[in-house]
């Protein structure tokens, strides 16, 4: 039995997890919806070495809440060999998909909230959204 979506917990803030809150709400979305929107927005960005400096940072942060998110298995796939390059550029080991998917969501969330709230209405052309205050 195959299945189109992966389940993976990731570590947050509780001002991330709220953010995200807020955006999927603008975006009449769930919170899994932003998280792969998120992804799609940031993982592209990952590769210059700069980068893979800045994902190893927001994953030695302290992220005290645990958040449970759905992704297509198609994108969650995407984070294995993302943080194989990881390794080879900083020959740092990222322990786990979710690890990495927490690292990368957390760079993509410290945007400026109203760039990512814009980000995703350009993703989303045909839904309506409000403007997530910052």
């Amino acid at each position: 039995m195959e299945c189109d979506e992966v389940m993976l917990t990731v570590r947050i803030t509780a001002a991330e997890r709220a953010l995200l809150r807020r955006l999927a709400q603008g975006h009449r979305s769930d919170v899994s919806e932003v998280v792969a929107d998120g992804l799609l927005d940031i993982i592209p960005t990952l590769s210059a070495p700069g980068d893979a400096w800045r994902l190893l940072g927001a994953l030695a942060t302290p992220a005290p809440c645990a958040l449970t998110v759905w992704l297509p298995t198609p994108l969650a796939d995407l984070l294995v060999p993302g943080a194989a390059r990881i390794a080879q550029v900083t020959e740092v080991r990222i322990e786990s998909a979710s690890a990495a998917l927490g690292a990368a969501l957390r760079l993509w969330l410290a945007q400026d909230p109203v760039r990512l709230a814009a980000n995703l209405s350009v993703m989303h052309a045909g839904r309506p959204s409000a403007l997530v205050a910052a």
